[in-house]
């Protein structure tokens, strides 16, 4: 790569307040002097589907800095979401004519672009503060901790009693049976655990009582499965976690129910019941729509006002229920998000986002709404709804595909590949800005960055020794919410979704596989420290092979992370297209986060890898 004129939506670039319909609103654009004087240059807005050109202009040369030169256009905003991108001139030489470039989220281009692409200023309301600078820790609670009130609970008819030493069966019928009777109690004895490691957000996959160890069939949503230790349990849990900082989040099954759940069983029995249009039944009421054609998780029909108001809209729904007193948890994550309201011809995804999200911020205007989208997430996430996404797509499947181990044999993401399919740096880039580009930069800021989750194989089991800890450096310096899955700590394996929810290896030695603790903290540490990581822009400066450098940006500081998958002997600031001022913060100064390497005042040039090292440098002044 090369230095090329940039803009990301970020608030160095847009400003930090809310955006109102029907304001103008200025863009500034960075076009660094070694790439080029631009003659003019236009922001073109599309308002109404019609396109619009307003021209910047470029800023005193006061504000230019370290070679850069700054233009500001100002746009109107006329939609909901408005999109926009750059247009640039540049003077032709000799008999050749002005060239034209094209500057979108997905980068730069000497051509027109799809619409698709443009950057995105929303109207949105923002998610709350507390999401910025937050680590997330992702506990499946089966497979946590297990207090001593767990061992006198009954086992439940439907499942398979382990020990916690017994090994995770993968496939099979019994992989959703295996009981190890983790509790919410044990959570909340280890929470000093999680604030040594950083987190900043505990999020429980479900916790009401189902068949299945997972708990997404649930057979109820009025209260915490007894095996988990009740309501009470979790209130306790909720308290201890607020009174050292923590966040709660729960987990929340909108697109379907357990075939055991009430409101179904009304439904199946009684056609004329209220609960009938809560489900999709065939004409004789002798079949039913469900999951994936799976039975035991029959589909919701939103286009039900019953089950609107049962689920969402009534003073003690579902939704509103939990983020109240005694519970008070701090948000939901939405199961297969994606899918909800979603049926054939029918599509009321929107509306069901939208709708869960008022009920919550009118219950508490501090809670956060995230949704599972497994695949391409921009087309549903305009910020309205769901305020992030938790999605693979942009972030885990090509960290995967760079970072693979050759001999790896695991589930990649239901594809029919027996690995993921091995790519450089420049495919990584490539595919996360494509699939990051239809993101605000708020929504972009509020999806989660995970190496691996509860339904994923372990990045463990996929990369090359050494990636893990790469990854997680990307997991927590790019946009988003960086996110481990509980045992990511300890090196756990797992060659698929239900091979990677091992129990917790507490006090046991030979359990740990790799400890990466201290390298989680010391990442988590800077997260929670460095304004650059809460709000700074962020801009790419090599994707080549081996090698992905870019660095975080913000008027108070910036951090430049470079992030290797193979050792690199002659990485340097020309290479890195460092300005002069990076240059000398660099000289002689050791990273604030290093796997390893040797360090001059060149200012680099031999770094092990595979590796992840991050050095602080000047911030940006911009008027």
């Amino acid at each position: 790569m090369s230095l090329e004129p940039h803009h990301d939506g970020s608030p160095l670039h847009v400003g930090s307040a809310t955006t109102a319909p029907g304001e103008r609103r200025q863009l500034r654009l960075r076009v660094p002097d070694r790439w080029g004087s631009p003659s003019r240059v236009w922001v073109r807005s599309v308002q109404d589907a019609e396109p619009r050109y307003d021209e910047a202009l470029r800023l005193a040369t006061g504000v230019e800095s370290d070679g850069w030169q700054w233009w500001a256009a100002s746009m109107q905003v006329v939609n909901p979401v408005a999109r926009y991108r750059f247009l640039l001139e540049v003077p032709g030489r000799d008999d050749v004519g002005n060239t034209y470039w094209t500057l979108n989220a997905q980068g730069l281009f000497p051509r027109d672009t799809s619409d698709y692409h443009d950057f995105r200023l929303t109207t949105a309301g923002p998610a709350p503060a507390w999401s910025r600078g937050s680590v997330m820790y992702q506990v499946f609670p089966d497979r946590f901790a297990r207090s001593v009130a767990a061992a006198g609970r009954p086992i439940p008819d439907w499942a398979v009693p382990c020990d916690w030493d017994t090994p995770v069966q993968g496939v099979g019928p019994d992989a959703s049976k295996q009981f190890y009777g983790g509790d919410l109690a044990g959570v909340r004895e280890r929470l000093d655990h999680l604030v040594n490691l950083g987190v900043g957000i505990l999020y429980l996959t479900p916790f009401f009582p189902a068949r299945s160890n997972h708990r997404y069939d649930a057979s109820t949503f009025e209260h915490v499965d007894p095996l988990l230790g009740g309501d009470a349990a979790l209130s306790e849990l909720v308290d201890a976690a607020h009174a050292r900082g923590l966040k709660v989040m729960g987990d929340l099954t909108a697109n379907h129910t357990g075939d055991g759940h009430e409101w179904f069983r009304r439904a199946q029995a009684d056609p004329d019941s209220p609960e009938a249009d809560y489900y999709y039944f065939n004409d004789d009421h002798t079949g039913y729509e469900s999951w994936w054609d799976v039975p035991s998780l029959p589909k919701l029909n939103w286009a039900s006002e019953g089950l609107r108001e049962a689920f969402v809209t009534g003073e003690d729904s579902v939704v509103a229920h939990w983020l109240k007193p005694p519970f008070n948890l701090d948000g939901w994550r939405i199961d297969v998000g994606n899918m909800t309201g979603r049926l054939g011809a029918q599509d009321l995804n929107r509306e069901v986002a939208r709708l869960i999200r008022d009920r919550i911020r009118q219950v508490n205007p501090e809670a956060l709404l995230l949704a599972e989208e497994t695949s391409d997430a921009g087309p549903d996430f305009d910020g309205f709804g769901w305020q992030g996404a938790m999605t693979y797509s942009n972030f885990t499947r090509p960290v995967w595909q760079w970072l693979v181990d050759d001999a790896a044999r695991v589930d990649f993401f239901g594809t029919p590949l027996e690995r993921p399919n091995r790519i450089d740096a420049a495919g990584l880039l490539a595919t996360h800005r494509d699939l990051a580009s239809a993101f605000s930069w708020p929504v972009r800021n509020t999806t989660m960055n995970a190496l691996n989750t509860h339904d994923t194989a372990r990045a463990a089991s996929v990369m090359i020794a050494g990636g893990p800890v790469v990854a997680a450096t990307l997991a927590f310096t790019l946009p988003g919410i960086p996110v481990m899955f509980a045992g990511d700590e300890f090196g756990l394996r797992g060659t698929s979704g239900e091979f990677s929810r091992t129990p917790m290896p507490w006090g046991d030695p030979a359990g740990v596989v790799t400890d990466l603790q201290a390298a989680y903290a010391a990442l988590a540490a800077l997260r929670r420290t460095s304004s650059a990581l809460r709000d700074g822009a962020l801009r790419w400066l090599v994707a080549d092979g081996d090698v992905l450098a870019f660095v975080r940006e913000s008027p108070q500081e910036s951090l430049l992370v470079v992030t290797l998958r193979a050792p690199v002997r002659d990485l340097s600031a020309d290479t890195l297209c460092l300005g002069e001022q990076e240059r000398r913060a660099m000289a002689g100064a050791p990273p604030v986060f290093a796997t390893g390497g040797h360090f001059t005042d060149e200012p680099i040039v031999d770094l092990a890898g595979p590796g992840a090292y991050i050095w602080r440098l000047p911030g940006v002044g911009v008027s």
